[in-house]
């Protein structure tokens, strides 16, 4: 597909920005998915994948991990399209066993056409999960690329996701993208928030780095943060605020911040609806001035598909196993997902 395609064009009435009725827009997709135990059926030595193997506990065989690959390059397929034919020019996601099953994702059929490449390290997760990020390389020009470890002091026994920092051009703009799984609530939010906070430090401090040799970077910083937006390690710690308007220097803005005051979730525990998966931009995605790419809206993407229609969980994101039972569903978590856009010269 062309690239004049997927950088379409589309007029401001399409995009609401009213107050420059005759101008055009180049808009650029990019999105973040937890996938949810996105596992083959191989044992990978040193990872605890036992219960995600033919004769493990979830019985996970060959047709229910192509079930699974079929529904997750779906959702890829169809995130952003109504208003980017082409589809979400980056994908970052998590919950990613290796590269084999990226491989294999990447090769579904209803987005083998894209050619999406795949960014991707080996972690120490205990799980053997990690972070990835997937891209249309006919927009997006891989520059470089780390994988960044988190170590916590006095808890050297603590292993968690590595964050992945991946910096390319779109269109002639270096754009660089942190994508994260930040460590569970899995013993108590309270007693875990340390760890979150780490996470968000250590986020923080790649942000800098890059603002440190270029003022006016700019900057994504996506993923399950297993946090809400209006938590310490998202507020203080990496320093994303909901509002735009009056940022003290180096603050990012978080777009979700007002889609949680709003109510909107993008996964559900005990009834109750959290929107953990967040993407932040930094300043340089702000503002009137459309010369070069801007942060334009952010979404999740929760189409009646993605949800559970019957049953204990009617209503919440349709998974692949809820209550220890093969639903043959998505994932825990429903995808989010941000437009950019430019001016078109």
């Amino acid at each position: 597909m062309k690239k004049t395609t997927l950088l379409l064009v589309l007029t401001l009435t399409l995009l609401n920005l009213n107050a420059q009725e005759n101008k055009k827009y180049r808009i650029v997709c990019i999105g973040f998915y937890n996938v949810e135990n996105l596992f083959d059926i191989y044992h990978d030595e040193g990872k605890n994948d036992y219960e995600f193997l033919p004769d493990g506990s979830n019985q996970w065989t060959e047709e229910r991990y192509r079930k699974k690959l079929e529904n997750i390059s779906e959702v890829i397929s169809k995130l952003g399209v109504k208003t980017v034919p082409g589809g979400a020019a980056i994908v970052g996601l998590s919950e990613i066993e290796n590269r084999r099953v990226l491989d294999d994702l990447v090769a579904m059929p209803l987005i083998k056409d894209r050619n999406y490449q795949i960014v991707h390290y080996e972690g120490p997760d205990a799980r053997g999960v990690d972070v990835a990020l997937i891209y249309q390389p006919s927009i997006f020009k891989l520059v470089s690329s780390r994988s960044v470890r988190l170590t916590v002091p006095r808890n050297e026994g603590f292993f968690t996701r590595d964050q992945l920092l991946v910096s390319g051009i779109i269109d002639n703009e270096m754009i660089h993208i942190i994508v994260n799984h930040w460590p569970s609530r899995s013993s108590g939010e309270k007693r875990t928030s340390p760890l979150r906070c780490a996470a968000a430090d250590l986020t923080r401090s790649i942000a800098d780095s890059i603002m440190q040799t270029s003022p006016d970077a700019k900057i994504i910083v996506m993923g399950d943060l297993n946090d809400e937006p209006v938590n310490e390690s998202i507020l203080k710690h990496l320093r994303a605020k909901g509002k735009r308007e009056n940022l003290a220097k180096g603050e990012m803005f978080n777009p979700m911040y007002k889609m949680y005051k709003d109510g909107v979730g993008s996964l559900a525990y005990r009834d109750a609806w959290s929107l953990f998966d967040n993407i932040i931009v930094s300043q340089s995605l702000l503002g009137d001035d459309k010369s070069t790419f801007k942060f334009y809206q952010a979404k999740v993407f929760n189409d009646s598909f993605l949800v559970q229609q019957s049953g204990a969980f009617k209503g919440y994101p349709w998974r692949t196993y809820a209550g220890g039972a093969y639903q043959g569903g998505y994932a825990d978590h429903f995808p989010v997902y941000i437009y950019m856009i430019k001016e078109a010269k």
